[in-house]
């Protein structure tokens, strides 16, 4: 039996030469292997086998299908799925098309088509695996196709078949419990992916809706902040009133056109810069701006709109009864495994007994809302380990920070 294996194992190898090499293998394991055959043999080693090229499978294809299952990434989990089983050929198909096909046949099983095997629409009906023992129950028109056998698992997502995962053979004599437990496995496999790859799409996709709601919180107290400045000037000094509503409205017009789009620091300093220059018509010298920022952060990444409410609550709750300049400076820097990013003031600060209430629902009005904003904004991009710092003192100022941890890459 060990040299009809080896036979059989040379002819497909290739030549006389091979079935002489493979005879004597498996000559030498009969005299001196016996005992090491019989271990092997084990279905625990066979399981062990299956669950190692099953997890291969599923680790090289994660990558793909965390994209979704399409014709790209199904050509890609077919072609791995090939590398790593004994079929002659893998198909991926959707409800209604192949996406996928890699192996024996592919110049004429092609994808893009419509799936013409019966087995596979009964498969996604019943959510049920098929077995199909010859090449009529495949259905391929292609008199010459060598495939003969395969077996069909159903895909699913959300207890929901979405298509099929197809192993072919050339003959039915493949068909054997190790290849329908593979089989089965993998399917159950890129189905568990599948699922995982929409439930991360979905998360990504309430994230982005939840940061353009808070976004939306922000964009109308800016607005109406700043045309109530404008609003000042407009009997007053017209010209300076002029002045400030094109800058208003160009710095507004790429607000709205970016509004979709992550920014860099860089573009945020900028705001924060027309921003402070809208305000500083109205309080004149008694409004400084500084900044301290390393040139090599000023390309990390960042929604719109992070900085600028926390220079305005400065603005507004920062300066002192008796008129004496109100200095922020903003600061952005590395420090340690963090990116430090912070706006501080020398204003009024905030007292003791307040400041642990900064976040509670309805306390501190519009100080608490933009800083519960920018809280949420900045956890709900860079993640729960970054954070928003707060530290007052009375009578000398407040410092708020962005502590964004891991540090982003810039753009």
């Amino acid at each position: 039996m060990l040299l009809g294996a080896a036979a059989i194992a040379g002819t497909l190898l290739g030549g006389p030469q091979a079935i002489v090499l493979a005879a004597v293998i498996g000559l030498t394991a009969v005299s001196f292997g016996g005992a090491y055959m019989r271990i092997m043999s084990r279905p625990d080693h066979v399981r062990a086998l299956q669950s190692d090229r099953m997890l291969k499978i599923a680790n090289e294809t994660l990558g793909f299908l965390k994209q979704g299952l399409d014709a790209q990434t199904a050509e890609a989990v077919c072609r791995i799925a090939l590398g790593e089983t004994e079929a002659a050929a893998v198909a991926i198909t959707d409800r209604d098309s192949v996406l996928g096909f890699a192996g024996v046949g592919e110049e004429h099983h092609k994808v893009g088509g419509p799936i013409i095997t019966r087995a596979t629409m009964e498969a996604i009906e019943t959510d049920e695996s098929r077995v199909l023992y010859s090449k009529d129950e495949i259905g391929c028109p292609e008199p010459a196709c060598r495939l003969r056998a395969a077996i069909v698992v159903p895909l699913d997502m959300r207890g929901r078949p979405v298509g099929t995962l197809k192993f072919y053979y050339t003959s039915d004599r493949y068909l054997n419990e190790t290849q329908f437990a593979m089989a089965e496995g993998l399917g159950r496999l890129l189905s568990t992916q599948l699922e995982l790859s929409e439930l991360e799409r979905q998360t990504d996709l309430a994230r982005e809706m939840e940061l353009k709601a808070l976004q939306a919180q922000i964009n109308p107290h800016f607005l109406f902040n700043t045309i109530n400045t404008i609003a000042a000037f407009i009997r007053t000094d017209p010209a300076t009133a002029r002045h400030l509503l094109r800058q208003f409205g160009a710095f507004y017009r790429r607000t709205l056109e970016q509004a979709d789009e992550l920014i860099t620091l860089e573009r945020e300093l900028e705001y924060v810069d027309t921003y402070v220059e809208l305000e500083h018509a109205r309080f004149g010298d008694r409004l400084v701006l500084e900044r301290q920022v390393d040139t090599g952060v000023l390309g990390v990444p960042m929604p719109a709109f992070m900085l600028q409410p926390l220079v305005e609550n400065a603005i507004q709750h920062g300066p002192h009864p008796d008129g004496r300049p109100l200095t922020i400076t903003v600061t952005a820097h590395v420090q340690g495994d963090v990116l430090l990013v912070s706006v501080a003031d020398d204003g009024v600060g905030i007292s003791a007994d307040a400041l642990p209430r900064l976040f509670d629902p309805g306390f501190g009005k519009g100080l608490g809302i933009a800083l519960r904003n920018v809280r949420d904004r900045l956890s709900g991009f860079y993640g729960a380990d970054s954070e928003l710092r707060i530290d007052s003192v009375e009578g000398e100022g407040t410092t708020v920070s962005l502590v964004i941890r891991p540090i982003p890459k810039p753009a």
